[in-house]
């Protein structure tokens, strides 16, 4: 009987030089096993990783900022250049590769509307466009962060409706004098699974832009591999997650990517108020980040009254 079942097992059926002679079984109880190591979390890689980053972002701030000092000081636009250049250096110290689809609205006064995930979000815009951030007010009082915002020209703003109104108007100052402002209408970050509602009160300061251009941002690479759902929450920093611990996470993974779309600029006077101005950038937003997260190409859309169309090339 028991020769029957040992010829009928499909270990037996098995040619003499493929059968296993010994089975090897993964012990769930000992995580720190070799085994465990291997197939599971790995606790040690990527912190040489890691620490490297990390003593290279705060090396080349170091040096970055003083320069930025005296360019702030100068007439001209050589702190605009600087400070891009000082992201696109920032994004390749981290792993960081971007990649931009469309083109950038020509002249100044552009009033840019993204999604808004992370705080890496800062990163990818502020190496692909020409312009200032605008910050909630907590972020000036971030050490080292908040020394890196100033030097960018950021606009710090409160949640408070009665700091709003003044903090509007400065925005509208510096669009007036041809600047160019990045705002995150979502008016927090969000899992990087979706994108939240925009605001339409983020965009009462359009009528002083003069153009208004959508901007879709999505991290859709890791390790080189198209980045599944599973790993959105590595990219994402929401709710009460410690902004040290989340870039230690990130910093010890090998080489992402980040997608950047601009969709085609849009004229403020062509909408009857800034509410349908906002569903408008919401949904081609929206559109664009849904179409990144299935991995599937991409290309700037345009925004219509009733439609969502794709530009012809």
């Amino acid at each position: 009987m028991e020769a029957a079942a040992r010829l009928t097992t499909p270990e037996a059926l098995r040619p003499p030089r493929l059968r296993r002679r010994r089975i090897i079984r993964f012990s769930e109880s000992d995580p720190d096993s070799v085994w465990g190591d291997v197939l599971g979390f790995r606790p040690l890689g990527g912190r040489v990783r890691a620490v490297r980053r990390m003593v290279s972002i705060v090396l080349w701030t170091l040096l970055a900022a003083p320069i930025q000092a005296v360019l702030l000081a100068l007439p001209g636009q050589a702190d605009r250049r600087f400070a891009r250049f000082y992201f696109r250096t920032l994004a390749w110290l981290m792993g960081l590769r971007i990649q931009v689809v469309g083109e950038q609205a020509a002249g100044g006064s552009v009033l840019f509307v993204s999604n808004h995930s992370s705080w890496l979000d800062v990163v990818a815009l502020g190496a692909s466009l020409d312009a200032s951030f605008v910050a909630k007010r907590e972020v000036g009082e971030w050490p080292v962060v908040r020394t890196v915002a100033r030097l960018g020209r950021t606009v710090f703003v409160s949640r408070t409706r009665t700091g709003t109104k003044g903090e509007a108007g400065l925005i509208r100052e510096r669009l007036s004098g041809g600047d160019n402002i990045i705002l995150f209408p979502e008016g927090t970050t969000s899992d990087g699974g979706r994108v939240l509602p925009f605001r339409s009160a983020f965009l009462s300061v359009a009528d002083s832009a003069r153009t208004v251009q959508p901007v879709s941002v999505v991290y859709d690479r890791l390790g080189g591999l198209p980045a599944c759902r599973r790993d959105r929450p590595l990219f994402a920093w929401y709710g009460d997650m410690d902004l040290g611990s989340h870039f230690w996470r990130l910093a010890r993974r090998a080489k992402s990517r980040a997608t950047v779309v601009l969709h085609t600029p849009l004229d403020p006077k062509d909408w009857p108020d800034r509410k349908a101005l906002t569903a408008a950038c919401a949904e081609v937003v929206a559109e664009s980040c849904a179409t990144m997260r299935q991995n599937r190409p991409v290309a700037p859309l345009t925004a219509a009254p009733a439609t969502i169309r794709k530009v012809n090339a």
